[in-house]
C-alpha cells in the first residue's frame, strides 16, 4: 500500500483528498491542529475502508509543528508516497487592516511550511525514484490579491521550478489552483460570501479527482474547472492595472 500525507486534512480540500484516496487503498497520515477531529476522521476512514489512518497533530504556523511533519516525512521506515500541502487560511481586510502578525503567520503556513515539507518529502522520494507532491495554491495566484495572492503565486512559481529541477527523477510536483470552493475557509476568516455568484462555486469532492488525474498526467499546474481555466487565461491577457482594479473591488469576497 502507498501512503499519502495530507496537511489541513480535517476540512475542505484536505478532507476531500482523504475521502478520495482511502477507498483506493492508500494509507493516510492526517495532519491538522485539532486532535479530536483528526481522531474522528481517522477512525471513520479506517472503519469504512480498512486503511491505516495515522494522526499527527501539528500547527504549521510554528517551527515545532513544521518540524514534526518534517520528521514524519523523513521516516524511511514508513515512506510517504504522496504529499498534499493543503493547510492554509485567509485574512479578512485590505493591507494595513490586517495585523502584521497575521500576515507573517500566513507566509509561515503558505510559504515556509510548503518549502520545508516539500524539501523533506523530496529527499526520500528522489532516492526511491517515485513520488508525488501537490501544493494547493489558488486562482488568486494569477491576480493582484494582497498577501494571500502573493503567497499563492509563490507556491505556483516554487512548485513549477522544483518540478523542472526534478524532471526525470520519478518525482512529480503540481500546484493545484482552484477558485471558490465550498469549505470552512471563508467562514473561519469571517468573510461574507453572499454576493459570490453560484456558478463560481466548486465542490471539493469534484476538484480532487481532477487534481489527481492532472498529477498523473505530469501537469505542473492544475486549474480544475473549465470556467476558472477561462478566467485564468483572461487574467494573463488583461493589463495589470485593469486587473488590479477588478481584484480590489472583489477582495471583500476573500480568496479561493
Amino acid at each position: 500500500m502507498t501512503t499519502a500525507l495530507i496537511t489541513g486534512a480535517t476540512a475542505g480540500i484536505g478532507a476531500a483528498f482523504a475521502r478520495r484516496l482511502a477507498p483506493d487503498g492508500h494509507n493516510l497520515v492526517l495532519v491538522a491542529r485539532d486532535t479530536e477531529r483528526l481522531q474522528d476522521q481517522a477512525t471513520e476512514l479506517h472503519d469504512r475502508h480498512g486503511i491505516e489512518a495515522e494522526v499527527l497533530t501539528a500547527d504549521l504556523s510554528t517551527d515545532e509543528g513544521i518540524a514534526a511533519v518534517e520528521t514524519r516525512l523523513s521516516d524511511r521506515r514508513q515512506p510517504v508516497d504522496l504529499l498534499v500541502n493543503n493547510a492554509g487560511f485567509g485574512n479578512k481586510g485590505r493591507f494595513l487592516e490586517v495585523p502584521m502578525s497575521d500576515e507573517l503567520t500566513m507566509l509561515k503556513v503558505h510559504c515556509e511550511a510548503v518549502l520545508r515539507l516539500t524539501s523533506a518529502a523530496v529527499v526520500g522520494m528522489k532516492a526511491r525514484g517515485r513520488g508525488g507532491i501537490i501544493n494547493v495554491a489558488s486562482t488568486a495566484a494569477f491576480v493582484p490579491r494582497g498577501t494571500y495572492g502573493a503567497s499563492k503565486a509563490w507556491v505556483v512559481q516554487f512548485t513549477q521550478g522544483v518540478a523542472l529541477d526534478l524532471a526525470g527523477s520519478g518525482v512529480r510536483l503540481m500546484a493545484l489552483c482552484p477558485g471558490f470552493v465550498r469549505t470552512e475557509f471563508h467562514e473561519r476568516a469571517g468573510m461574507n460570501t453572499d454576493a459570490i455568484p453560484g456558478w463560481m462555486w466548486l465542490d471539493a469532492d469534484k476538484v480532487v479527482p481532477v487534481a489527481l488525474a492532472d498529477l498523473a498526467r505530469g501537469k505542473a499546474v492544475s486549474v480544475p474547472d473549465p470556467r476558472y481555466k477561462a478566467l485564468v487565461a483572461a487574467a494573463k491577457l488583461t493589463p495589470r492595472g485593469v486587473l488590479g482594479g477588478i481584484s480590489s473591488k472583489t477582495r471583500r469576497f476573500g480568496p479561493r
